[in-house]
């Protein structure tokens, strides 16, 4: 593939699937043999930049940085590191609709690894199940980190809530800035993007406005 074509994909924000690309030996390494790699190899990388590694200040960077895709910023590629999503008989007949919103979105964008910043808005209409407000926002932390993009995530994170809870009623929307758009290329500096995904009772405006109405009001 050619550098046009490198960025022709990446310009049109191509996918395949709303999973995430990994390869099939993804988690043949555990933690600490993948930390040391990426080490070494941004090691390199800072090196053909021409910074000085014999420097206090840089010395540890190498390793913080490996750490921190491994451990924190790409946790969410780990399947193992996927919250469990409790649900509860819903007793009391709970039939309205259930907001949890302005839910933190710290990802970043794979096409150039820089953060995306924002926030999300879940919300669904219980049957038989209701979850724990809780693990709404952690499986949405959990899709967030990894390499995204936001069209992709919004999905992931319905289609989970959609099948833990036995309802096509779910509601998720993204707003976000993405700074690969504020510190790069065109670089500016106040645009955000929102994505919306939603099914069940959901593709009726009413419902899908009642929605927006409440997550858009400042408390």
């Amino acid at each position: 593939m050619d550098k046009k074509q490198i960025q022709i994909i990446g310009d049109n924000h191509f996918s395949t699937s709303i999973k995430t690309p990994l390869r099939a030996d993804a988690f043949e390494k555990n933690d600490a043999e993948k930390i040391k790699n990426i080490a070494f190899h941004f090691k390199k990388i800072m090196e053909e930049m021409g910074l000085d590694l014999t420097d206090d200040s840089l010395s540890g960077t190498p390793y913080r940085v490996a750490k921190m895709y491994v451990k924190e910023l790409f946790y969410g590629l780990n399947p193992d590191n996927k919250p469990k999503l409790s649900v509860f008989e819903n007793k009391y007949g709970y039939k309205k609709m259930l907001i949890e919103q302005h839910i933190n979105i710290d990802s970043a964008c794979e096409h150039h690894f820089l953060p995306i910043v924002g926030f999300a808005n879940v919300a669904y209409i219980p049957k038989n199940k209701v979850i724990g407000l809780s693990k709404i926002n952690r499986l949405v932390d959990y899709y967030a980190r990894r390499p995204q993009v936001q069209e992709r995530l919004v999905l992931q994170i319905l289609n989970d809530l959609q099948e833990v809870l036995g309802t096509q009623d779910v509601i998720v929307s993204v707003t976000a800035k993405h700074l690969c758009v504020s510190s790069r290329g065109i670089k500016d500096q106040s645009s955000y993007t929102t994505t919306l995904e939603y099914g069940g009772c959901f593709s009726i405006a009413e419902n899908r406005n009642e929605f927006l109405k409440i997550t858009t009001q400042k408390l």
